[in-house]
């Protein structure tokens, strides 16, 4: 499994020869509440049968289980058609260090996609940093898998995915690129919860679902160690109960609910907390 973006993913509720599509977007938690690039020569049929660069802005038809893995190879479809996931960027994998050749599956490898597949993702849907983790949209990467690579693919592969619920995909729709910096598209994707955080009864599904809370603002952190569970903790009351009375627009009486961010989601990096308010 794709380690790293399975704790990012689980923290915030904090891929050969595939053809593309034309589509929309072608080239142009704890909780409270209160009130490989190497060279070789091949015959005719071992090319035919080397594993093609994905194409950019494809779509795909993935479940969860799917889009956490390293490496998938589930067809394109058209992006007409119900899909869960689209490319938002295409690379080579930068697999020769110091004149060596380095496994597609080697950790350095796998850490070079895991920085430039969110750097390009928060380009790709624009919107500020608040509002891509205000959002259920997410980045997933794929890298071909081990016998691929032998055979000559050297590639990464970047998807924007949406998360329905707990392990589940939403389906995707309408123009991605710049979706964030546009209040429909904020909407469209934004997250939500099904009761009070904290509460048994609460889980976050996006906003397209049936809810009745939903995350407004976050409370963000510096640095690199975690700060303790009383300094999270304590660091939202304030900016919580702010961003509550705002979502009552002038009432008086009026709920507020703050998720700090544990250990574990902090090594996953999720370096913020989430304020809620009912919706």
């Amino acid at each position: 499994m794709n380690r790293i973006l399975a704790a990012v993913l689980a923290s915030t509720l904090v891929v050969g020869g595939l053809a593309g599509c034309s589509g929309d977007d072608s080239p142009e938690q704890p909780a409270a509440s209160s009130s490989t690039s190497a060279t070789t020569s091949a015959s005719p049929s071992a090319a035919a049968a080397r594993p093609q660069l994905p194409r950019d802005r494809a779509c795909y038809r993935l479940d969860y289980a799917e889009a956490v893995a390293p490496t998938v190879d589930a067809p394109a479809i058209s992006c007409e058609r119900p899909h869960t996931s689209m490319t938002y960027a295409v690379g080579r994998l930068d697999t020769v260090v110091d004149g060596h050749l380095l496994a597609v599956d080697s950790t350095r490898v796998r850490t070079q996609v895991a920085e430039t597949c969110p750097e390009r993702f928060a380009a790709f849907v624009g919107g500020t940093t608040e509002d891509q983790r205000l959002s259920m949209l997410r980045p997933v990467w794929f890298t071909p898998t081990v016998e691929e690579s032998d055979a000559g693919a050297s590639w990464f592969r970047c998807d924007v995915v949406a998360l329905a619920a707990d392990e589940e995909l939403a389906p995707l729709t309408g123009r991605l690129q710049g979706v964030l910096g546009r209040a429909d598209g904020r909407d469209r994707y934004a997250m939500c919860g099904t009761a009070a955080p904290g509460t048994k009864e609460f889980e976050r599904v996006i906003c397209s679902a049936d809810h009745s809370w939903r995350a407004v603002a976050t409370v963000p952190f510096d640095g690199e160690r975690y700060p303790g569970v009383e300094k999270v903790r304590s660091a939202g009351d304030g900016p919580c109960q702010d961003a509550g009375a705002d979502a009552a627009d002038g009432d008086l009486d009026y709920k507020w609910g703050y998720e700090w961010p544990t250990a574990q989601q902090w090594q996953a990096g999720q370096h913020y907390g989430l304020c809620w308010a009912p919706s």
